[in-house]
């Protein structure tokens, strides 16, 4: 492997990285505002739970049945280091890979904006969550036990926040847009 792919396929000396990352609890809308974010953008769009399914022939909930949540947490970190190294557009993660302290030390450096929603919101959203395995007996009281353990996580890698909660698509997208334009804290 050359040091330049070692590097994260460095081109003329500047890594590849993703134009912004999306991070949240379930219902926070990472996938369809990611979607329409890079849209807008012109870049690609890209879900490290879409790539675990593709590259495992299952869907997440079934990774969580059939091998449990530690197999598909293994899956997810290396998901995430490889789409950090070579996506260049939007990217999206699943709800609980700020979970591990590898992958938040990979977000360093990067831009990544935490697409905040409360309970209610993300309950909402989430319905009755059959394809969301956390989720799938009493959404709202698993929504708000994740919600506060991992809001401490969201908010340390997070570069930028974004109210996700009461707001359409295309006004989050706005606020995200408007994020990018401005430097990283």
């Amino acid at each position: 492997m050359s040091a330049a792919s070692e590097a994260g396929d460095c081109r003329e000396g500047i890594r590849r990285q993703p134009v912004a990352v999306l991070i949240g609890a379930p219902g926070a809308g990472k996938s369809t505002v990611g979607r329409v974010l890079a849209g807008v953008l012109g870049v690609g769009f890209r879900d490290t739970d879409r790539d675990i399914e593709q590259a495992t022939g299952k869907s997440v909930s079934d990774i969580f049945v059939d091998d449990g949540e530690d197999h598909f947490r293994r899956l997810e970190t290396a998901a995430v280091a490889h789409a950090l190294a070579e996506h260049e557009g939007v990217l999206a993660l699943g709800g609980g890979a700020i979970l591990d302290t590898g992958t938040r030390a990979l977000l360093a450096g990067h831009r990544v904006i935490w697409l905040r929603v409360d309970v209610p919101a993300a309950a909402k959203r989430v319905g009755l969550a059959r394809d969301r395995p956390l989720l799938a007996m009493n959404p709202r009281a698993h929504l708000r036990e994740l919600l506060a353990a991992r809001a401490p996580l969201y908010a340390e890698v997070a570069t930028d926040t974004v109210d996700a909660c009461a707001h359409g698509v295309a006004e989050v997208v706005d606020q995200l847009r408007r994020a990018l334009s401005q430097t990283t804290r």
